[in-house]
């Protein structure tokens, strides 16, 4: 299957950002205090590209992502996904959105205990308009023959990647990934990783990952840097490590 990152610049410069954001703010207030997560952010981000957005805790990464996906509302400025005005959308039509276009993968996997790994999945394909199967997304990540097991019976690592195929099963254009190896050993962090990267490839999935971990950053195609709510800096790696090449 041809890549389909290739010649990235060429495609940001002649078709239409998947996202466009300009001028966000977020402010939330915290009893007499007001808190700017964030402070007049613009950004593009085109199909099929991985970025990572790199920044400490309370730089704003989450409070981005969450706008991006729909989870949350800027307080001033405006955000579209295609050109589609996500400002404007009413609850339904949100839920619509986040439904059919976005998949979110958390740090914490969120699985049903009582389910199998494949009824996990197959909540997710149920309300789907063109879903993989669950046994599909589950050898995606590696898991076809864990379908039949409890969360309990998987590790950290099998479960995050349960969670990850949840996320792509419906397909979505855009996958959000919020500290997905924020709770995972290295060398299992690094196993999520691959299953990530080998979506972004695989099915062209316009794919945001926000970390702390500088070292991640060294597998996207553009790095963005958060610092106190605003966009540093963005970089573009030349060349791209795979995952089990970078030093953690």
């Amino acid at each position: 299957m041809p890549d389909p990152r290739t010649d990235l610049d060429a495609a940001s410069k002649n078709s239409q950002p998947v996202f466009h954001a300009s001028d966000l703010t977020k402010t939330y207030q915290m009893g007499e205090v007001q808190v700017h997560a964030l402070r007049g952010v613009d950004l593009d981000l085109y199909a099929g590209e991985f970025v990572v957005l790199l920044g400490a805790s309370g730089s704003g990464k989450s409070t981005l992502l969450n706008i991006l996906g729909g989870l949350d509302a800027p307080s001033s400025g405006s955000v579209y996904y295609r050109d589609h005005d996500l400002g404007v959308y009413d609850d339904s039509n949100m839920t619509r959105y986040r439904r059919e276009h976005v998949g979110f993968v958390f740090q914490f996997y969120n699985l049903i205990p009582s389910l199998t790994a494949y009824e996990n999945v197959a909540l997710v394909t149920e309300i789907a308009e063109k879903p993989l199967s669950p046994d599909k997304a589950l050898e995606l990540v590696g898991l076809g023959d864990r379908m039949d097991h409890f969360p309990a019976q998987l590790s950290g690592g099998e479960q995050q990647r349960v969670a990850i195929a949840r996320a792509i099963a419906k397909q979505p254009e855009v996958l959000l990934c919020d500290e997905p190896t924020g709770a995972l050993d290295v060398s299992t962090g690094v196993l999520v990783l691959e299953v990530i990267e080998q979506v972004n490839r695989e099915l062209g999935t316009t794919t945001i990952v926000i970390t702390h971990n500088a070292a991640i950053a060294e597998m996207a195609d553009r790095v963005i840097h958060l610092s106190n709510g605003q966009i540093t800096t963005i970089q573009k790696n030349k060349t791209k490590k795979s995952p089990k090449d970078i030093v953690w």
